[in-house]
């Protein structure tokens, strides 16, 4: 039994080392789908086990039938291991239960960086429209339209706000 929870958990442990290597939602389905194939072995172990707990501490516990009169050492040995075993799947359930948070955190993490960059793509186109949108509503009183410059002038505006909007975003990581 030790052997099989110790190779559950070194896949446990690479799945683990997995979650932080990952690159795209396909390896983020994949380490979810391991975690949860993990979780049903452990709870299947668990389900042989835990039964077994109650029987063997009735056994050592002093209600003993005569046949295994002399053995309750035997069966407080057993009754031990038996425990060990329960609270290690215990823990790895919630290892893994853990884990599939943390895949999840770091999912919601990159969607996050995601949406930072459109929306940081969004308001550089979204500002020159802004500004093309007013001058070409055909207003006659704009009094930048008079100007021989008014032309060069609102291009070099969408230029400046966008050139700035650029630098901060590249400044605070968006870009």
């Amino acid at each position: 039994m030790y052997a099989v929870l110790e190779g559950l958990g070194a896949q446990l442990d690479e799945v683990e080392g997995r979650i932080f290597q990952q690159n795209g939602s396909a390896a983020s389905r994949e380490i979810i789908e391991d975690l949860y194939s993990l979780k049903r072995q452990l709870t299947i172990l668990q389900h042989h086990t835990a039964p077994l707990l109650e029987a063997v501490a009735k056994l050592y516990g002093g209600r003993t039938p005569g046949v295994c009169a002399g053995m309750q050492e035997y069966f407080r040995d057993v009754y031990d291991h038996l425990l060990r075993i329960v609270k290690t799947i215990e823990g790895r359930r919630e290892m893994i239960v853990t884990a599939i948070q943390v895949n999840l955190g770091l999912i919601a993490l990159a969607e996050s960086e995601v949406t930072k960059r459109l929306g940081s793509f969004a308001a550089l186109f979204a500002v020159p429209t802004m500004i093309a949108g007013i001058y070409g509503m055909n207003f006659h009183n704009i009094p930048e339209l008079e100007l021989p410059y008014g032309y060069p002038l609102c291009i070099m505006m969408m230029l400046l706000v966008d050139v700035l909007l650029y630098w901060r975003f590249r400044k605070a990581g968006w870009l």
